[in-house]
């Protein structure tokens, strides 16, 4: 769960994530039901919502990011820039898949999707970042 809301949520403590995650699970414990997948996977997608609804209300609070000026322009790529410019739904495929290590089946469980669903978002997500990164050569 930390892993996930670290990824996820950047600008915040994953350990606050967790809590707020762990906190909605408790209020809503009635609608766990174990046969549409494990208490962990449940977690997990808790912890992502939270994830994504901290990160929604701190872009709220900015009216225009202005660029980072700061930087150096060289040639190396970023991917982690690429990654922010994907849709949300293969970013979170991405995240949970490579970044915190689910399987296929533990991510479809988070995304709430199906297992072919999950390949098939996370082959898209790798098309549009070699995409994103080519295009910035």
């Amino acid at each position: 769960m930390l892993l996930l809301a670290a990824r996820l949520a950047p600008r915040h403590q994953p350990e606050d994530i967790v809590q707020d995650a762990l906190l909605r699970a408790w209020r809503h414990r009635e609608q766990f039901d174990s046969n549409r997948g494990t208490l962990s996977n449940w977690l997990l997608a808790i912890t992502a919502n939270e994830a994504h609804r901290a990160e929604r209300s701190w872009r709220g609070l900015i009216r225009s990011p202005s660029p980072d000026t700061s930087l150096a322009v060289d040639d190396r790529l970023d991917v982690e820039a690429a990654l922010r410019r994907l849709p949300r739904r293969q970013r979170l495929a991405i995240d949970c898949h490579y970044y915190a290590g689910l399987s296929v089946a533990e991510t479809a469980a988070v995304m709430q999707c199906a297992e072919g669903t999950v390949k098939s978002t996370l082959a898209d997500a790798r098309k549009h970042i070699r995409q994103i990164l080519e295009v910035e050569r």
